[in-house]
């Protein structure tokens, strides 16, 4: 439901259009108090913190809720935000303790204390929804409220990657007495202390977002009123644009559309970026499936072309990824291009003989309905794994929550799913998605993964990890319970009196609306 050296390239073309003035000017008093719209396609899971972990929730999530912590744009280090301060206490990175600020409220009126906090994390745990957050506080062993503004973590291991999970949307702090302790919320409201509210939420339709008056936090102030608009998928998204029905579109336009964008066009301001966003062919490992033999798995990843893939269904808008984790993150290798370089039908077929299976093998690829290009994508895949009659694959798309649900439950053989980083670091590309019991569910277990990213996380200075997780990638190749396929640009699209756009989204899970604004 997204590296110590993130890359966001802001597109100068725009800057060098529009003049680096137009991004300063202040908004019009005749729009003080106008809406912006925004389209996306990213769907919304659900509207509580401890039931959601996909892009789409935690965008809402970082605007309506607060973390102890964030990230300011382009930032690799988490700042204060419902916090005043947060450190580790001694030199084992297994006890981390936060100071709250003063002031700040829930919308009930009630000031929000270490309580609060402690009850959040706690019932995340708890209730460990299935498309919940609950495997990023693996480490987290206990949580105590030392007075009302003091709060202390304290972790099973060291773990100097904590507090980049708490700054992500599994860290939203909600209010004790609206929340229940063992259940999701499921009245439709939200009480958070982010810099907007929530007015009004139609699912799968539109978020009606206010300026908090109240909010107390890491930003000098609130932005404009937003209404966010939902897509069942990017024609609509873009026809939506076209139309004039939405002032900024982001995440995603169809393919043709973006690689047609022009930095010159005097009715729009265009922003491209690099991202941390992946995408994987998760495969079902599982003795039960008929992927479980890992020479299976490698005779697949022998028949992916992810350049054909990037050019043709992404018209470019991608790039072919080699690996688990992407360019610009520590630690990052070209591990499957070395091992599987070119296509071969040969070695796929070799492979397949050793294992003993009868060819073809047959499988079910599924995908999410409407999101993005799935179906597409599913096409080509399906015609690159079936050439020279080695595999059999039957295609089905699924609506997205029903989507999750199977992945989580495991009961599908192959499934395309992108991954936005949770926090600009490898680890996020580790246990949630290659350690036993990951958040992707493939039934995959490896006690050397498994141990180095535990090891890969008891150093403060990230750049030592980078060797943990290159062994992590040449285990995961060696293994194939994923097979990359590319990593995202990022498009932000707004009219020309819009702006802010270039900060709204940088692949660290925040989604900066309060940023946008009327020029």
């Amino acid at each position: 439901m997204r590296s110590v050296r993130m890359r966001v390239l802001v597109a100068l073309l725009v800057l060098a259009v529009v003049g680096i003035g137009g991004w300063q000017l202040l908004p019009s008093q005749g729009n003080k108090n106008r809406t912006i719209t925004v389209g996306t396609t990213d769907a919304v899971t659900a509207l509580d913190p401890a039931g959601a972990y996909d892009a789409g929730s935690w965008a809402l999530f970082s605007n309506v809720f607060q973390s102890l912590l964030t990230f300011e744009p382009g930032g690799v280090e988490p700042v204060p935000d419902a916090a005043r301060s947060c450190a580790f206490e001694g030199t084992g990175l297994k006890t981390y303790r936060c100071t709250l600020r003063s002031g700040i409220t829930f919308p009930s009126g009630r000031a929000m204390t270490a309580e609060d906090v402690k009850y959040s994390f706690e019932r995340v745990r708890a209730i460990n929804s299935k498309v919940g957050p609950a495997s990023l506080f693996g480490t987290l062993a206990s949580v105590t409220a030392d007075d009302a503004h003091t709060v202390t973590f304290h972790l099973s291991s060291s773990d100097a990657t904590f507090p980049l999970k708490a700054a992500t949307g599994a860290g939203s702090i909600v209010d004790r007495e609206k929340y229940p302790a063992d259940a999701l919320r499921t009245d439709g409201a939200v009480d958070g202390t982010g810099p907007y509210t929530l007015t009004a939420y139609t699912k799968d339709r539109k978020a009606e977002l206010a300026p908090n008056k109240h909010y107390t936090g890491s930003l000098s102030g609130t932005g404009r009123p937003v209404e966010l608009r939902y897509y069942a998928d990017s024609a609509k998204l873009d026809q939506a644009w076209r139309a004039h029905r939405i002032d900024v579109a982001t995440r995603t336009l169809p393919p043709h559309v973006l690689a047609g964008l022009n930095p010159s066009d005097p009715g729009q301001r265009v922003t491209e970026s690099d991202s941390a966003e992946t995408r994987n062919l998760y495969l079902n490992t599982r003795s039960r499936s008929p992927l479980h033999d890992p020479r299976v798995r490698r005779a697949m990843a022998w028949l992916v072309d992810r350049e054909r893939l990037a050019a043709t269904v992404y018209e470019g808008t991608v790039d072919p990824l080699y690996s688990l984790i992407p360019t610009g993150i520590t630690g990052h290798t070209t591990s499957f291009f070395d091992d599987y370089p070119t296509r071969s039908t040969r070695k796929a077929r070799e492979l397949l003989t050793e294992a003993g299976v009868s060819l073809p093998v047959r499988f079910t690829l599924g995908y999410g309905a409407g999101r993005g290009e799935g179906a597409e994508e599913a096409a080509e895949l399906k015609r690159q794994l079936e050439a020279g009659g080695l595999f059999e694959v039957d295609v089905r798309g699924y609506e997205w929550t029903d989507f999750q649900k199977r992945w989580s439950a495991g009961t599908m053989d192959a499934w395309a799913v992108g991954w936005v980083a949770d926090y600009p670091d490898p680890d996020t590309f580790g246990a949630a998605l290659v350690g036993t019991g990951s958040t992707m569910n493939t039934g995959y277990s490896n006690k050397l993964v498994d141990h180095l990213v535990l090891d890969s996380q008891q150093f403060a200075d990230r750049g030592r990890a980078a060797k943990d997780f290159k062994d992590i990638q040449a285990a995961v190749t060696e293994d194939v319970p994923l097979i990359p396929l590319w990593q995202r640009k990022e498009y932000v699209v707004s009219t020309e009196d819009v702006g802010g756009g270039q900060y709204l989204t940088d692949g660290t899970g925040v989604f900066r609306l309060w940023r946008l604004d009327w020029i």
